[in-house]
Formats: structure tokens, C-alpha cells, sequence
């Protein structure tokens, strides 16, 4: 059982391994170059612990490591498209299915070897790639410190190994269960892409209890914000930042009571605020006009040395529900029609 499912999926192997050895070769010399370049710029240095050429490298290569992660992010989801999706649901679609159950294979050993065989064959690409990734960029990632950022925590190290594991038996239970190849490629896709948008806003931030702190927001530190707003009418700042952190929640600007900050003031200062240029930044006069107003924000964040700590709890969790799919499918296939 093991060889035939082998034979039956030895040219999309074929082209796994083609992929990654071609992909291998672009980023083992891109990690080649990453080094180098840090070399230089540390060179530079001269040993001093703050070097400004560091920061300069992880700008040099900010672009390339948000294309690299973009890149590897949708792979799991490609492989359960087109590697798990059609595994069974080709065979019940076409009716050669009853070949094999009428022999002395049983249905469950049928499915447990399908899904053992290209799921690990999955894992196995996926995870080669990540590794690939996380060795080039590694330099980079230690000097930006982006490594909790949406696009990057998904390209990283173990996740893509068990978002490729759950998104094949993803796919292969949405195959058993609407027998038809084409429908259940498209919603597994759209299954994966859904749940790739749900977890990293709903539930890793959530993943372990945040810590809190209060930040006062002087005019430099709401010119270092990415912007300002309002959120169903409260004035807000968004995209701080605290040092070694992953900010998962911001509350609106308070003032020295707790109380949030009127909106006709923040429209004030937004607006037409008193021309002084004391601040140099992206708001200027504006957050001076603000800063005058002795605001705080209240900050929920995750330090970054919870890194791996989220890393093996969102891994966990994607392995969890594979698990829990597979457990689906067996019990489907159990009861389907010869």
C-alpha cells in the first residue's frame, strides 16, 4: 500500500524537491550576502555596542525579508490545494477507490498511508524551505526584532511545518467529504486563508496573558507612531512600539484622569493646531498640540523572549486541529458508501 501510494504521487515529489533545490540555491546565496554584509558593517563598528550600520543593514534588507515571507506563507495552503485536496477525492471521483477497499486493504490503512505519505512529504518541503528562510534572514531578524510581525512569524522556524500538516489533512477531509477534486481544492484554499487571517488577529495575541504598561505620549513619542485616528469616535495612535515587544493593543489617548481624550480637542490640535514647530516628525505642530494635553495610551504587549514560547503554542494548536481532522476523516470514511 505504502509503494502504490508512492507511485501515485512520485512526479508532484518530483516537483517539490525541484522547487526547494531551486529555491535553496537563490536563498543560500542571498544568505551568503546577508552575512557579508553584516561583517562590514560590524567591521566598521569597531566593536561598539551600538552600531548604526546594523540598522542600516536590517533597512538594506527589510523589503527582501517581507518578500521572502510572503513568498513562503501561502505554501502550506498551495499543498493542501493541490496535494491534499486531490488525494482522495480524485480516487472517489473516479471510482478506483472500490479497487482497493475490495482487496484485503482496509479503508482506514487505505486513508492512514495516503495521509502519512504526503502529509510528512509536505512537512518535509515546507519545513525545508523555513529553515532556508529563517538561516538567510537570522542576521536581520536579530537586528529588527520583526520576528512577532504577521508576515515574518509565519515564514519562521516550526509554524509552517504545522500549518503544512494541518492544511493537507485540511484538504483531504474536504475532499472525502465533497467527492469532487475542483470544489474542494477551491474551498480548501479559501478554508486556509481564512483561518491564516483569523489566528494571527484573534487568537496568537491571545495565546499567552499580555503584559500592560502606560506610556506617556510626549511629542516625540506620538511622532514615532504610525499614525492617528479615531476608532468608533475615540482618538487613538497607532503602531507604537515598546522596546523588545510585540504590542498587541493600544487604548485611546487619556488624560491625566484616565478619563479618553474629548474629541473636539484632538480634532482641535489634528486640525488647525498652534504653529510653534517645536516637534520635528510626521505630526510636528500637532503633537506638540497633543503632548500639551498630558496624554497617556494604556499598552497590552508580548515580550520578545516569548518568541519560541508562541512558536510551539501556535504550532501545537495547528497540529491539534490536524489531529482533530484526521479523527473526522477516519470516522467518515468508516461509514462511506462502497
Amino acid at each position: 500500500m505504502t509503494w502504490t501510494t508512492w507511485r501515485q504521487f512520485r512526479v508532484p515529489a518530483l516537483v517539490g524537491v525541484v522547487a526547494v533545490a531551486l529555491f535553496a540555491a537563490y536563498v543560500g546565496r542571498l544568505g551568503l550576502d546577508v552575512r557579508t554584509a553584516h561583517d562590514t558593517y560590524r567591521a566598521r563598528c569597531a566593536g561598539a555596542p551600538d552600531c548604526p550600520g546594523l540598522r542600516q543593514l536590517a533597512a538594506d534588507y527589510e523589503n527582501t525579508s517581507l518578500y521572502l515571507g510572503a513568498l513562503l506563507g501561502p505554501v502550506p495552503g498551495l499543498l493542501g490545494m493541490f496535494w491534499g485536496a486531490p488525494l482522495v477525492a480524485r480516487e472517489l471521483e473516479a471510482g478506483t477507490h472500490r479497487l482497493v477497499w475490495n482487496q484485503s486493504v482496509t479503508r482506514r490503512r487505505w486513508l492512514a498511508v495516503k495521509l502519512a505519505v504526503v502529509g510528512l512529504a509536505a512537512m518535509a518541503v515546507t519545513g525545508a524551505t523555513a529553515a532556508l528562510v529563517t538561516w538567510a534572514m537570522s542576521p536581520v531578524d536579530r537586528i529588527a526584532d520583526s520576528r512577532f510581525s504577521t508576515v515574518l512569524f509565519g515564514a519562521r522556524n516550526l509554524t509552517p511545518v504545522a500549518y503544512a500538516a494541518f492544511a493537507v489533512v485540511l484538504g483531504v477531509l474536504i475532499g472525502l467529504v465533497l467527492r469532487r477534486t475542483g470544489p474542494a481544492m477551491a474551498l480548501t484554499a479559501l478554508a486556509f486563508v481564512l483561518l491564516q487571517v483569523l489566528v494571527p488577529n484573534l487568537v496568537r495575541p491571545h495565546l499567552l496573558p499580555p503584559r500592560h504598561a502606560t506610556l506617556e505620549m510626549t511629542a516625540p513619542a506620538i511622532n514615532q507612531a504610525r499614525g492617528l485616528g479615531s476608532i468608533t469616535g475615540a482618538p487613538v495612535v497607532r503602531g507604537l512600539a515598546v522596546p523588545d515587544a510585540w504590542v498587541t493593543d493600544v487604548s485611546e489617548l487619556r488624560t491625566r484622569t484616565g478619563k479618553p481624550l474629548d474629541r473636539a480637542v484632538f480634532d482641535r490640535c489634528f486640525t488647525d493646531p498652534p504653529r510653534t514647530g517645536a516637534a520635528e516628525g510626521p505630526f510636528g505642530d500637532t503633537a506638540t498640540c497633543l503632548a500639551d494635553q498630558h496624554l497617556h495610551v494604556d499598552v497590552a504587549y508580548q515580550p520578545v523572549g516569548r518568541y519560541w514560547a508562541f512558536q510551539w503554542l501556535e504550532s501545537g494548536l495547528y497540529l491539534l486541529l490536524a489531529a482533530l481532522l484526521a479523527a473526522a476523516a477516519f470516522r467518515r470514511i468508516r461509514r462511506h458508501p462502497s
